[in-house]
């Protein structure tokens, strides 16, 4: 897939980038910033990703349902957990990865990654979101 190859070499050049999305129009998006903040400011921009595909650094289910909700066709991951391949999977959407892990940590290694916990008893991305956005406002009071 052309657009997936052409993402993911971006990414993987630009050490500053969280995510690329590339289409077949040669359009070209690019996103920095940790986690998935990229992501939500998409969203909150009205941004597609219909017929995109996408490449990040790490996709965990919460990234995996905000990529579903933003419309992405494919995504690429250089880790990606169980559940967020399972997600993208569920959901329709081409899933690669450079790394399969159980799950995604949070930063301190020391358990489950806080995003992945807002969205472990959800599956859909119209609910993830604000699930998505009330544990990143937790996150900036901490």
């Amino acid at each position: 897939m052309v657009d997936l190859d052409r993402a993911k070499t971006l990414l993987l050049a630009d050490p500053s980038l969280g995510c690329v999305a590339c289409n077949s129009n040669a359009e070209t998006l690019t996103g920095t910033g940790r986690g998935v903040r990229p992501l939500l400011q998409w969203l909150a921009a009205g941004q597609s990703l219909k017929g995109y595909s996408a490449a990040d650094r790490v996709v965990g289910k919460g990234a995996a349902l905000l990529y579903a909700k933003l419309g992405a066709k494919a995504v690429y991951a250089e880790t990606m957990s169980e559940a967020g391949l399972d997600t993208l999977q569920k959901q329709g959407i081409e899933a690669s990865y450079g790394t399969l892990v159980p799950m995604i940590l949070n930063r301190a290694g020391t358990g489950m990654c806080p995003i992945e916990q807002s969205v472990a008893n959800t599956d859909t991305p119209d609910t993830a979101e604000p699930a998505i956005r009330s544990a990143v406002a937790k996150l900036m009071r901490q």
